[in-house]
């Protein structure tokens, strides 16, 4: 496939680019991406309006078990190769402060930071991008190393809330300003006011917030109070009580598990696991719908994959049971139960 000639609406080459992916044809995908800047088109549009949407569909054909997680990686591969190829091209020259771009310890989807760092630096800021999992201490040894003027984390996943709070502190002690984005934060970034740093909807805000000093230093105290009631510390504390608990409980209501296979029952322990962490992340922020919402979504990941909802409910109704001295908890996991799919009366079979 040959890049187009001229600079295209991107509508029209979109669907291309996404069978490039689809066909894990990287040179494809690197030749339309470099035939749209040939003909005009800015890097920075390129960036944002072609990788990053193709991105997200690639996210959500895995979510729907449309691809596979091998099909998955290596659509992000490619997308990766491709934005390496459009900042090598673009080339630009920093006129700016540095800026370091990091995602938070324990998050591994580098591709929208990344997207960051290359707007950042076709704006004209020396970027530093340190990729994925930085740890915090990490982090704060580099900022003691190097002056930077400002701090983007990365968080796509709520469940890492608490150490994006650790993370966004430690670069306050070294007097670096922090701007954070990512669906981590929730779609309108509504838990950052709970961990009192500035947000970015997008690469173009973030770029604006970075420019504004003023702005950037700005931002109100965290607000966590509700920590002191020790929900969250001593749910941490449970965590693999709770899920050997749960695990014990759900062979013995549905004996089929009994018969699970190796592979079967490590995806049955994980999906455990996953509930106690956004359950623990909803108590750190105190907004019950950080887990509703995790909920629905793991709903829709099983439900795309043969599993019934009352695969989830099971857990659900043993972990409020295990938790009843925990009202934070109760609540969240009941509204949790809530959302679930209904059929006749009840919850799905």
């Amino acid at each position: 496939m040959t890049g187009p000639s001229t600079a295209a609406d991107l509508t029209d080459v979109y669907p291309g680019y996404l069978d490039c992916l689809a066909d894990a044809d990287e040179y494809a995908a690197i030749d339309l991406a470099l035939g749209l800047l040939d003909a005009g088109l800015p890097a920075e549009r390129v960036l944002l309006d072609l990788v990053a949407p193709a991105q997200s569909e690639v996210g959500e054909r895995w979510a729907r078990n449309e691809w596979s997680v091998a099909q998955e990686h290596a659509a992000t591969h490619i997308s990766e190769r491709v934005v390496a190829a459009v900042a090598a091209h673009a080339n630009p020259r920093p006129t700016g402060g540095r800026v370091v771009v990091a995602c938070m310890d324990g998050e591994w989807h580098a591709l929208p930071p990344r997207l960051v760092a290359e707007v950042l630096r076709l704006r004209g800021w020396q970027v530093t991008f340190l990729g994925a999992s930085v740890p915090a201490a990490h982090l704060v040894s580099y900022l003691h190393q190097h002056d930077a003027h400002a701090v983007a984390l990365a968080c796509a996943l709520p469940v890492r809330l608490p150490h994006a709070h650790r993370m966004i502190e430690a670069c306050r002690r070294s007097d670096v300003p922090v701007v954070v984005g990512g669906r981590g934060f929730g779609a309108d970034g509504r838990w950052t006011r709970r961990l009192g740093a500035p947000w970015a909807a997008d690469a173009p805000a973030a770029a604006e917030l970075i420019a504004d000093e003023r702005a950037l230093r700005r931002v109100p105290p965290a607000q966590l109070s509700h920590l002191a009631d020790d929900e969250y510390a001593s749910l941490v504390r449970r965590r693999g009580e709770l899920i050997d608990s749960a695990l014990a409980d759900l062979r013995e209501r549905v004996p089929a598990t009994r018969a699970y296979t190796a592979a079967q029952l490590d995806s049955t322990v994980s999906d455990l696991g996953h509930i106690i962490d956004f359950l623990a992340a909803a108590l750190y922020v105190d907004d019950a719908s950080l887990f509703t919402e995790f909920v629905q979504w793991l709903v829709g990941i099983l439900t795309s994959r043969g599993v019934p909802a009352a695969a989830v409910d099971l857990p659900l109704e043993h972990y409020a049971a295990a938790l009843r001295d925990f009202p934070r908890a109760v609540r969240a996991l009941t509204l949790g139960r809530a959302v679930l799919p209904v059929v006749g009366g009840s919850t799905a079979p």
